[in-house]
């Protein structure tokens, strides 16, 4: 009969139990503080804290400069140098090719090879640049739609209210 005073009928009635968390000074048996819990409310505590605790971190990591301490992320100095470096290869490349194609109209003039045609290297010059098919300047399906709705935007903030 006791016993069954003690546990509830119901999983909700459990869950719903109040129990008291005491805390007490263990030399002078002095109470600090007590809570009424009941498991309900721990479980709710731990995960609204689970939440917070997640969300607190990743906010930590993503706006600040800890984030570069994970693998896989770079660094903002090292992105700009990237760019940097790209961008003097591409040019590098582009040299290298003009110095090729004047040294082979160079070899040809020495070796005989040219016809009889004056030579100029502004000519070899314009041979380098690469020339774009005129497939690739025309603007796809895709980019067309984009620019109507781009200007139809543009337009409907110019307009005052």
């Amino acid at each position: 009969m006791f016993i069954n005073r003690l546990l509830p009928n119901s999983f909700k009635g459990f869950v719903l139990m109040k129990k008291r968390l005491i805390l007490i000074n263990e030399a002078t048996f002095e109470e600090l503080f007590s809570f009424k819990l009941s498991l309900l409310n721990v479980f709710v505590a731990g995960t609204l804290g689970a939440i917070f605790l997640i969300t607190g971190t990743t906010l930590l990591i993503a706006f600040t400069p800890l984030r570069e301490y994970i693998p896989g992320y770079a660094s903002s100095q090292l992105k700009k140098e990237a760019t940097i470096l790209a961008l003097k290869t591409d040019s590098l490349t582009l040299a290298l090719e003009k110095n090729e194609t004047y040294l082979k109209g160079i070899q040809k003039v020495l070796t005989g090879k040219l016809e009889h045609v004056t030579f100029n290297k502004d000519s070899i010059l314009v041979q380098t640049h690469p020339t774009i098919p005129i497939e690739k300047m025309q603007a796809s399906d895709e980019e067309l739609v984009l620019r109507k709705e781009v200007n139809a935007k543009e337009e409907s903030q110019k307009k005052p209210l």
